[in-house]
């Protein structure tokens, strides 16, 4: 196997006791932040390469979120690697009982190509935090950003102990041969699929960060403007290649009709009137994507933008109108800058049209009425909700980020990243003497000893105090 040298170079380094002190975590992890502030300029020049990303998303999601989990991780780091001490039963009161916070060992970081140096380095700090060395895989489909990572993240990063793979699918599959001790992955369900089925040969954890159609139930009763303003951002920020834009529109026919223009004058206020001349707004990374994109148009009725360039890649923000369940628009996650919507009668048949699908990544609803928001989130199941937003709860670093199901597997952001990556073991250190408390567990058996036993090690449940 090409990569078992690797990996083995890898392991020695681990077992070695390298990564775990908590000076060497904090050193790589500056120095991730040295990399993020001195190849600004090349990153905001490689993403605007590889998909025409704007420098103030680029910025905002490949540079400054990246710093706030970092430096989230640097201010708490200390106290997330302590001893968590737990609570003790009356046999262990003289004893030390804790929860240590060990690395699982060589980890495996596979990234996709929509926020090529976010979604690779937001798990990568959680990973080196957690005490463990690490293989990232950049995507190939972003090539001068896969360049720029290979190239320069192993000028700042320890090379006996983090490396960076390039590679296409044939030989992420020998990759995936080899035994990791975690395995994190981003990207499609269908590619998930094979990550998880890798990992079980070795019977190694993963996390899988997947995709879905992100519903968006706006209400009848909702600011128009703001709604329009907010779910436009979210759909084409990115030019759609994001995994929790919002995919598509519930509301009323009468709500349908509110939206369209207050859609338009939010895309003409953001883009101008004729988008493809803005500097605001991206392409499609590739022409596969961008042909499947494209294909999608003819679902519902073109009520804003469908114009298309295929030499660009280049393909409007676009609303679809009345668009049918059954449409393909709405077979597989539109990953793109096109938003249908779909009617329905009201907040129930919205609720009942989300739960009969896959469990998305993220779910969006909009009123005014928080009655109905709250409906919506308590009776609907998904990786993440915001209410009267798109987007923004990724931002929060206290929040977990991950799907159930078909979205996904698994969490991270800020402490979750860390606990991710980390094996919560369970240790109890006992007291070499007072060998006469622990005599009620050994034979002979007697029913003395049992009930004894019982009383020392019985958990009750806490019962209520009632005035008379």
């Amino acid at each position: 196997n090409p990569y078992a040298g690797l990996v083995s170079r890898l392991r020695a380094a681990w077992l070695s006791g390298k990564t775990r002190p908590m000076e060497y975590r904090v050193a790589q992890l500056e120095a991730l932040g040295r990399f993020l502030d001195e190849k600004k300029q090349d990153i905001l020049e490689a993403t605007a390469s590889d998909m025409g990303k704007p420098s103030f998303e680029a910025y905002f999601t490949e540079i400054l979120l990246c710093k706030n989990e970092l430096n989230n991780t640097l201010n708490n780091l200390s106290h997330w690697m302590k001893d968590e001490h737990v609570d003790k039963n009356l046999v262990t009161q003289l004893d030390s009982a804790f929860i240590r916070k060990d690395p699982y060992g060589v980890v495996l970081i596979i990234a996709p190509w929509n926020y090529p140096i976010h979604l690779l380095l937001v798990p990568l700090i959680g990973a080196i935090a957690a005490g463990n060395c690490v293989v990232v895989k950049p995507s190939e489909t972003t090539k001068n950003t896969e360049r720029l990572v290979a190239e320069m993240l192993s000028c700042y990063l320890d090379n006996d102990c983090f490396a960076v793979v390039t590679a296409g699918v044939q030989e992420t599959t020998r990759l995936l041969e080899n035994k990791f001790d975690y395995i994190f992955f981003t990207g499609a369900p269908s590619v998930g699929r094979i990550i998880m089925t890798a990992a079980a040969k070795h019977l190694t954890p993963v996390t899988l960060e997947l995709g879905g159609k992100n519903p968006c139930y706006v209400s009848d009763t909702c600011d128009v403007q703001n709604v329009a303003q907010r779910v436009a951002w979210g759909r084409f920020f990115n030019a759609g290649q994001t995994c929790i834009a919002p995919d598509y529109v519930l509301c009323s026919v009468e709500m349908q009709e509110k939206l369209m223009p207050a859609l338009r004058e939010a895309i003409t206020e953001f883009f101008g009137s004729n988008p493809r001349e803005s500097p605001d707004f991206g392409r499609i990374v590739g022409d596969k994507q961008f042909r499947r994109i494209r294909a999608l148009l003819c679902s519902g009725r073109v009520a804003i933008g469908g114009q298309t360039d295929e030499k660009e890649r280049y393909i409007a923000p676009t609303v679809l109108a009345d668009v049918l369940p059954s449409d393909p628009a709405m077979q597989e996650e539109i990953f793109g800058p096109i938003l249908p919507i779909v009617v329905v009668a009201n907040m129930d048949e919205a609720i009942d049209f989300i739960n009969a699908r896959p469990r998305p990544l993220a779910i969006y609803a909009f009123s005014c009425d928080s009655k109905v928001v709250t409906q919506v989130l308590e009776r609907t199941s998904s990786g993440g909700f915001c209410g009267n937003d798109t987007l923004m709860h990724v931002t929060l670093t206290s929040l977990p980020f991950g799907g159930m199901g078909n979205s996904g597997l698994g969490m991270y952001h800020g402490k979750f990243t860390f606990d991710t990556f980390t094996h919560h073991r369970g240790c109890l250190h006992r007291n070499m003497g007072l060998e006469a408390l622990n005599a009620l567990r050994y034979p002979p058996y007697t029913q003395q000893k049992l009930g004894l036993l019982t009383a020392t090690f019985e958990i009750k449940r806490k019962g209520m105090c009632t005035l008379l």
